[in-house]
């Protein structure tokens, strides 16, 4: 196996605003996620949050602990929230195991143990997808479904952004230091996120799109309110998104999204919202 790593540097807004596009995708875009027999990770500061992908294949893959983290184990001293994007697989937490099919998850607890990743059959291999953030305490590790899930239904189709927020590593379902973590699907014919749009700062978000055709594109909005930009993303790829930036996006096909935020506040509704017709 192999493990690869970045870090990612934060961004004053006032430098932000005058970064061309090949500067906002270095600094904010997450290409590439899954390769085959790896481990792919993003370490910002923002928040110090992690983002990552795991695609085993051919081996198990273990979560190493890398070397900004100056840690016997990653999950020494934080937590990790796991989605399964792709075939079956299975998640071990030391001695414990967790099987994750598509679009389940696991909360993982701080604690001095091993995690690896694991497919059922190497030709659907699973697609491990994961956020941490610094933890503080150890809470149980859990898996959770949608069906556990707290789900909020929201827009319309006339608006063009009817979705299903699946609120699942989130306090109102258990119990975690500061990461939360859901899945938002729009409806077929929708294609408008989080709108209107909001910023939260105090705390970052990460968003992973999927389930979007390979020859259909989704394009980010950013920045702050008066001061937005855009990043055009692909299937699979994810974005960061720092405590003073909108995020919201629409694209040419309906979609799915992983969000993951990490901050000194668990209230989901913790947001400074700005009108549509005020985005500049």
């Amino acid at each position: 196996m192999k493990t690869n790593y970045e870090l990612r540097y934060a961004a004053h807004p006032e430098d932000a605003r005058h970064y061309d596009t090949q500067r906002l995708r270095r600094d904010f875009l997450i290409e590439k996620l899954f390769v085959a027999d790896e481990v792919q990770m993003v370490y910002s500061m923002y928040d110090r949050m992690v983002v990552g992908g795991a695609m085993p294949v051919n081996e198990a893959l273990t979560l190493e602990a890398i070397d900004p983290l100056k840690a016997p184990f990653f999950t020494t001293r934080r937590e990790v929230g796991i989605y399964n994007v792709g075939g079956a697989g299975c998640v071990m937490v030391g001695d414990e195991a967790f099987d994750l099919d598509f679009k389940e998850t696991l909360y993982v607890g701080r604690g001095d143990r091993e995690v690896r990743f694991c497919s059922k059959d190497a030709a659907q291999p699973a697609k491990f997808y994961f956020n941490s953030c610094t933890a503080h305490q150890e809470y149980p590790c859990r898996k959770v479904t949608k069906q556990e899930a707290v789900v909020a239904h929201m827009g319309s189709l006339e608006m063009s952004n009817e979705r299903n927020i699946n609120k699942m590593l989130v306090n109102q379902v258990l119990p975690t230091c500061q990461l939360q973590m859901g899945m938002t699907e729009l409806a077929p014919g929708s294609v408008w996120n989080t709108m209107p749009a909001h910023t939260h700062s105090r705390r970052m978000e990460a968003y992973f799109y999927f389930e979007l055709p390979q020859d259909q594109a989704v394009c980010h909005f950013m920045g702050e309110p008066q001061e937005t930009r855009h990043i055009w993303m692909h299937a699979e790829q994810a974005v960061l998104s720092p405590e003073w930036s909108i995020h919201s996006a629409a694209a040419t096909h309906n979609y799915t999204f992983i969000w993951g935020m990490g901050g000194e506040n668990l209230d989901y509704g913790d947001q400074d919202f700005s009108q549509i017709c005020d985005l500049r």
